[in-house]
Formats: C-alpha cells, sequence, structure tokens
C-alpha cells in the first residue's frame, strides 16, 4: 500500500542534526516513567540523613538534578549557577551562562518547579553554604548521579547529567513539543524558524516552551492529542467561528467555536493557541487517497504501535516527523479495518470534536 499523500516542512541541515542530537539516543534514554522514579529516589535520599552537614550536601546535588532534569541544561551550565542571581522567580526563567555573555541564554520554568528551588534557597544555611554558585566537583556530581541510578536499579550510564538532558529532549519530543522550541530550550544552534509553513518568531518560541512547560506540570484535561501552533485564520459566521491553526510540523486544524468564546478567550489572527482533541474524537480511514469524508481535520499517517484491549484498542499513529496521534476505537473495528503496525492511514475528525485553549 502507497504512503497518502502529504507535503513536509522544508527542514535545513541544522534541523535534521539537532533533530537526531535529541532523538537519536532515544532507545538508550531513561523514559518518563524511569526520570520520574529517579527524581522520586533523590528526593527521598535528600532527605535521608540526620547529619546537617550531610543533608546540606545531598540537597546541593538534588538541586543540580532537578536544573538538569527540568531544563535541560549542560552539567557546567549548571555549575556556573549563581541560584541567588539567575533564577527569577517572578519571570518563571533560569539565566545560563552570565559569565559567558556570547552563551548566555534563558529557559522558561515550570511554577512548581520555581517554587520547589525558592524553597530550597530560603533555608539560610543552604545559602550561605552555597555561597555565588553552584559549584561542586563534576566527579563528585556524576558519582552520585550514578548511585542514585542504581538504586533504581538503572544502569549507571543512563543516569549521567548528559543522559538525564538527553532523555529530557527526547521526552519532549515524544510529548510533542515542536522541533524548534525543543532545540531552543535545549540551547543547540538556533533553529530555523522559516522551516515551517508559517512564521514563528524566537519570541513565539519561547512563549510556546514556556506554556509547554506549564501544561505539562499543571495538565489537568484527559485530552491525548494537543497541537500547539499559531491561529492563521478566523471565519466568523451568525453563531460560530471556524478558527484555523498552523502547527510547526505544517499541519492546519480546524476547531469551531462559538462567537462568544472567540471574544471571551481573545483569540486573533497570529495568536497562540492549543487544539485537543480526544481519542476516541479520531476515526481511522484505511486508504491510499485522502477520504471523502466530511470531517473536516484529515492527516494521513503510519500506525506505529497497536495495543489490544478486549473491547477497545489504543494505535499511535505517527502523522508527522516529530508528532504522534492516538485514537482509541472498538476492537470489533480493528478486525474489520484489519489494521496492522506499519499500515498507511488517515486520521479524521470534525471541527466541533475540537476543544481550544489558550494560556
Amino acid at each position: 500500500m502507497k504512503a497518502p499523500r502529504t507535503t513536509a516542512p522544508r527542514t535545513s541541515p541544522t534541523d535534521q542534526a539537532d533533530h537526531g542530537r535529541i532523538v537519536g539516543e532515544a532507545s538508550s534514554c531513561l523514559d518518563s516513567l524511569q526520570l520520574e522514579h529517579l527524581e522520586r529516589e533523590f528526593r527521598t535520599w535528600a532527605q535521608g540523613s540526620r547529619r546537617a552537614d550531610v543533608t546540606l550536601s545531598r540537597r546541593r546535588i538534588l538541586l543540580i538534578f532537578l536544573l538538569i532534569r527540568h531544563t535541560g541544561a549542560k552539567l557546567h551550565e549548571i555549575l556556573d549557577l549563581n541560584p541567588l542571581r539567575d533564577i527569577d522567580h517572578d519571570r518563571l526563567i533560569v539565566t545560563f551562562g552570565r559569565t559567558t555573555p556570547e552563551q548566555t541564554r534563558t529557559v522558561p520554568l515550570a511554577d512548581a518547579l520555581a517554587v520547589e528551588i525558592r524553597n530550597i534557597l530560603s533555608d539560610e544555611i543552604f545559602r550561605q553554604a552555597s555561597g555565588q554558585t553552584l559549584s561542586v566537583d563534576p566527579a563528585f556530581v556524576r558519582r552520585k548521579f550514578y548511585e542514585r541510578a542504581q538504586a533504581c536499579g538503572f544502569p549507571k550510564n543512563l543516569a549521567s547529567p548528559e543522559m538525564i538532558r538527553k532523555s529530557r529532549g527526547v521526552e519532549l519530543m515524544q510529548s510533542n513539543m515542536p522541533l524548534p522550541a525543543v532545540q531552543m530550550y535545549l540551547g543547540h544552534s538556533t533553529p530555523n524558524l522559516t522551516s515551517a509553513y508559517v512564521s514563528f518568531s524566537e519570541e513565539d518560541i519561547r512563549t510556546i516552551t514556556s506554556s509547554f512547560l506549564q501544561r505539562e506540570s499543571h495538565r489537568k484535561t484527559s485530552a491525548r492529542n494537543s497541537f500547539f501552533g499559531k491561529i492563521t485564520a478566523i471565519r466568523p459566521a451568525d453563531i460560530q467561528a471556524e478558527v484555523l491553526l498552523t502547527t510547526l510540523d505544517g499541519h492546519v486544524i480546524s476547531s469551531v467555536i462559538t462567537l462568544d468564546s472567540l471574544r471571551r478567550m481573545g483569540l486573533k489572527t497570529g495568536r497562540l493557541a492549543t487544539v485537543e482533541v480526544k481519542a476516541p474524537w479520531v476515526s481511522l480511514y484505511r486508504s491510499e487517497e485522502e477520504p471523502p469524508c466530511s470531517a473536516e481535520n484529515r492527516l494521513p499517517g503510519v500506525i506505529t504501535r497497536i495495543k489490544r484491549g478486549r473491547v477497545n484498542t489504543e494505535y499511535v499513529l505517527r502523522i508527522g516527523p516529530d508528532t504522534e496521534l492516538c485514537i482509541v476505537s472498538t476492537t470489533q473495528s480493528l478486525r474489520r479495518l484489519k489494521l496492522q503496525e506499519q499500515d498507511c492511514v488517515w486520521a479524521v475528525f470534525g471541527s466541533y470534536a475540537t476543544i481550544m485553549r489558550v494560556d
């Protein structure tokens, strides 16, 4: 069966190289559950001594781990950090590389992480002991990282600072954070922001990253599929309006909302927004050509995973180089369509099956 025809965004050699740097080690990285397990182990360990000096040392290592885990920073960037000066709790950003102006960069912080860091730094003894920077012998840091990994039953090499950073990048990519945002977040070379169908500025990318991190920290929706992008068209009618959102992958997603919601949310062309669709609201068509159906959103892709249940079956569909879509359907339909992994299919959903949100 031939793959459905689709147009991919242009990518530069730099994009491709950085994409490889981010996801090339996916098979040998810790996944999200393992990262959470490791983070819990670090927290428990940091509180597990009755000696004040040991507790102080462990809390410093915990802070280093949290910053690498949640900012994707390099170890030397963390060790050069002055947490009292370089972490802005009001703006929710951390600035790395102040001592080298040409390498200075800022990374957004999730507010939950910022609160935890503030609590650690509020300890006067910790503040005095830490001095101006988090300067710790890198070999000592690595040894403690290895010990905590082995306490979790993980190979120690998977918990080196470099692998934690890579694992964070893979985690974000698998959560559908746009590639240019992940590149900027990890401090890779400046992404080619003109490679998508619609222009995104560096400020747009920073806003996307910050918004994504806050959602990741405080996500309350049960929707499995989220499309982040820029509103490129609004077509109002008498009662409702169709809003078109273009993602960095070049997908154009149609969402219909009421005019009241349009005004209340302050939506306008050029604004960044999110369109969500629940997995059961998406249907699959096994077809070489675009299916003749009334659903406004029709996305071609390849089935990468199938999780079969007695009543329902979950499909994971790759619809772009960095984007996956989850679909839940009845197991009976699987038998009827005879869908298998690596099949080329179309995922379709209507404009009314979407939820639009801005932060």
